[in-house]
């Protein structure tokens, strides 16, 4: 797993007057869980969005497992990447099972395999197949429909995972299990490449192999979690650290 699956040269992309990204040059291997950290407005949702070509480059170069994205296919290209977003999307008027359905037919899969993959990925998130393949969305928690999410993400078993801020609309009980789950779901797929947009620095540190923080759309550091805390490469780093001691100050002096 040494390959690079995503690799940008030389990206800008502006809406306007406004630069959002400057000059991005990054590459992620093939098996690796990237988290990118920043604060609004950063550009780490563009960058996500860049991937699988829901925003395109004004400059530069973004290839995805070898593919210019600037002569690919990109329809095809997103049904082989797996996309978690923040609203989760589920379609209200499809069951569970449906909703984890939609890529695999378009691609005509045969409803036996779609069957066997649905009760497959839900056993995999944590929801039993024969309670809720026929629920409806609204009939689960949010916890329980961001999982249906990753599961819809999984479904054609994609190479890349793209997720965007998949937890932060969630209580922190149930955001801390998702990341636990989340974690141990990218270990038992050693494979596939997780790359996942946060402004969550804790929840960047415990799931990323690497963290890539962002700062007015170029990267401050892209590094290990240990190496990200023990050797900030920049004042905007080290003052991402800081809000996590300082809270955890307040937390002291409340004893």
């Amino acid at each position: 797993m040494v390959n690079d699956i995503i690799c940008f040269e030389h990206v800008t992309k502006s809406f306007g007057k406004r630069t959002i990204l400057q000059d991005l040059n990054f590459s992620v291997k093939q098996g690796e869980f990237i988290t990118v950290l920043g604060t609004s407005g950063s550009g780490k949702t563009t960058t996500l969005k860049m991937i699988n070509g829901l925003e395109t480059a004004d400059g530069g170069r973004i290839s995805v497992e070898g593919n210019n994205l600037a002569n690919c296919d990109l329809v095809k290209l997103r049904r082989h990447i797996g996309y978690v977003i923040q609203s989760i999307g589920l379609f209200p008027h499809m069951t569970i099972a449906q909703n984890i359905s939609v890529t695999p037919k378009l691609l005509k899969w045969d409803q036996k395999r779609i069957d066997q993959t649905v009760n497959e990925l839900l056993t995999e998130v944590g929801l039993d197949p024969a309670v809720y393949r026929e629920q409806m969305p609204n009939q689960l928690s949010g916890g329980q429909q961001q999982r249906v999410g990753v599961a819809r993400a999984l479904a054609t078993n994609p190479p890349i995972l793209l997720l965007d801020e998949p937890f932060s609309a969630l209580d922190a009980i149930t955001r801390q299990s998702l990341q636990k789950d989340i974690k141990a779901l990218h270990e038992k797929m050693p494979d596939k490449t997780f790359f996942f947009v946060t402004h969550d620095i804790n929840e960047a540190l415990y799931l990323g192999d690497r963290v890539m923080v962002v700062n007015h759309g170029q990267i401050e550091q892209f590094a290990s979690p240990k190496q990200v805390v023990d050797h900030p490469a920049s004042e905007f780093v080290s003052q991402l650290l800081a809000t996590v001691r300082q809270n955890r100050a307040l937390w002291e002096d409340l004893k």
